[in-house]
């Protein structure tokens, strides 16, 4: 018996990422299940990013922090990586702060310039 695989590419929705809604303050108790929560969901999508949405968490504190530092560390460890979504911007100077940095959902990369943005050199400058 031969088993023959249909055409074209298998369906994979790259497009739209897993999204895990973070609401309300986390307790440490929950730390453990949301982490599983985030390796459950790159493997069942086989996506590399799974999008924290955090705009309902509320304050920031170091709970947070240490909450999205446990995620990202459990989403590297399956291979993958979170993305913040709608994050506070005194979170955003928090994680700043104690050195974590996070691609925000929205921001372009530091390595791509924004569009319509372009660099103009006068003939005759110096290199910089």
């Amino acid at each position: 018996m031969s088993y023959r695989l249909p055409p074209g590419l298998p369906h994979v929705d790259a497009m739209t990422p897993a999204v895990l809604v973070l609401a309300g303050p986390v307790t440490r108790d929950e730390v453990a299940g949301l982490c599983d929560d985030v390796r459950a969901r790159l493997e069942a999508k086989g996506a590399r990013v799974v999008v924290c949405d955090v705009g309902g968490l509320g304050p920031p504190g170091l709970g947070v922090v240490d909450l999205l530092a446990r995620l990202q560390l459990a989403a590297r460890r399956a291979g993958g990586r979170i993305r913040l979504r709608d994050p506070d911007p005194a979170l955003h100077a928090l994680l700043d702060l104690v050195g974590l940095r996070f691609e925000v959902e929205g921001q372009t990369e530091e390595r791509e310039p924004a569009l319509g943005v372009e660099e103009e050199v006068e003939p005759g400058e110096p290199a910089v």
